[in-house]
């Protein structure tokens, strides 16, 4: 191979691997390996000095890292399952290194923007892929589960709704983009029917609160921010009222939602699918282990302690319960104690301190995981396992791709070829 070809590859080599946590993230754990790789490149380079600590992208992202990490330290000592505990706070060490090394691969204008647009081509082929499910009962991931559209997640492994809720900001720059005005709000639109029949509640949310956010931008009138969000909601109406008609999955959904109309506390327990008692135990354990919590991931085995008789949640032969808390604050503050809580508010408040300061241009680069980190976190609402292996591998890289995107400077990319 000549020269030129190795260099080349050399310089895509950096996204690749960043991109590739994406591509993999259907694929069971198989995202963990372009993760290892950089978070290994990333102690590398800071070991050589190609990578000085003082990179804003570096400092930003350590910062909340730490929020992140040090409450679940915290959490360790006093843990109802310790070894489980201990686990889960080593791996989230691989973070980190991550962090830094995101922060050297797309630092610079263009290769943040390859990274936006490249995750929004994977986004695009996702959505395809569920239309194509949707169409013919079958896709990448095989054939739909019974109830929801699974997509290339597969029927066993129902994230596609909140995965696409929160990547859609990726597909919507890079149809902007390339196309202008028209062409985000026809990716916008072709986001409504997989992520509606994904049959998750939370990620219709989420998906409608990147909607405002980018029609909040885009209009900059209050007069066209209204007619924008008045058609928006036509045409949401016009899709759920078909798939109301001719989707069983949709409407088995809306079904559920509507029985918290009755009012009665087992009526909204059941159109919630139990979150109630759910949320019930949780708060149970965080006033129980007010400081540090039960323990990260320690969720489920201190949830029959804290469940209502007969809870269905309780597996009678092992003793374990539901195994999170399906929502933020309520998560940290069972896990990790009012030392959690802080620290996902303080992470709240350094990200939201960084984008104040941030230039126009360094914000229109991190449009994209901004929007995504904001509707994943959106506290109004139920969410996965932050502290999970999967959705906190997420949650790591769009804050990666945050900190790359807002904070570094072009300079760092400019004319180097590889990590040695």
């Amino acid at each position: 191979m000549n020269r030129p070809v190795t260099a080349a590859l050399l310089r895509v080599l950096p996204l690749l691997v960043v991109v590739s946590v994406i591509v993999l993230l259907p694929v069971g754990r198989a995202s963990e390996l372009p993760l290892l790789i950089g978070a290994i490149a990333g102690i590398v380079l800071v070991a050589r000095g190609r990578l000085p600590i003082s990179d804003p992208a570096v400092q930003l992202g350590s910062l909340l890292f730490a929020c992140y990490w040090i409450p679940a330290l915290l959490s360790a000592p006093m843990a109802v399952e310790p070894g489980k505990t201990w686990a889960s706070v080593a791996a989230m060490l691989r973070f980190l290194p991550f962090l830094w090394f995101v922060a050297w691969a797309l630092a610079g204008v263009s290769r943040a923007a390859s990274a936006v647009t490249a995750t929004g081509a994977v986004v695009a082929l996702w959505v395809l892929d569920a239309y194509v499910q949707t169409a013919f009962g079958f896709g990448l991931g095989g054939s739909a589960e019974s109830e929801r559209v699974s997509g290339i997640f597969g029927a066993d492994n129902l994230k596609l709704g909140p995965v696409l809720a929160t990547l859609s900001p990726f597909l919507l720059v890079a149809a902007g983009t390339r196309f202008g005005r028209v062409g985000m709000a026809l990716a916008a639109a072709a986001m409504v029917v997989p992520v509606l029949l994904a049959g998750s509640r939370a990620a219709w949310l989420m998906y409608a609160l990147v909607c405002v956010v980018f029609i909040w931008r885009e209009a900059r009138s209050a007069r066209r921010i209204a007619l924008v969000l008045a058609g928006m909601a036509l045409f949401v109406a016009v899709i759920a009222g078909v798939a109301l008609r001719d989707s069983e999955r949709f409407d088995a959904r809306i079904e559920r939602s509507l029985r918290a109309l009755d009012g009665s506390a087992a009526a909204i327990d059941e159109a919630s699918a139990g979150r109630l008692r759910i949320w019930h135990a949780a708060l149970g354990m965080g006033l129980s282990h007010p400081l540090t919590g039960v323990g990260v991931r320690g969720f489920r085995h201190a949830y029959a302690e804290y469940a209502v008789p007969g809870d269905g949640f309780v597996d009678p032969k092992s003793g374990l319960g539901a195994a999170h808390a399906h929502q933020i604050l309520l998560e940290a503050f069972s896990e990790t104690g009012i030392v959690g809580v802080l620290g996902w508010f303080a992470a709240a408040v350094l990200a939201a301190r960084a984008w104040r300061r941030a230039g126009p241009e360094a914000r229109q680069r991190a449009i994209a995981p901004a929007t995504a980190l904001l509707a994943m976190c959106f506290p109004v609402n139920t969410h996965l396992a932050f502290y999970s292996a999967w959705w906190g591998l997420l949650y790591a890289w769009l804050v990666a791709l945050y900190c790359a995107s807002l904070a570094a400077p072009p300079r760092l990319c400019e004319g180097r070829s590889g990590i040695a």
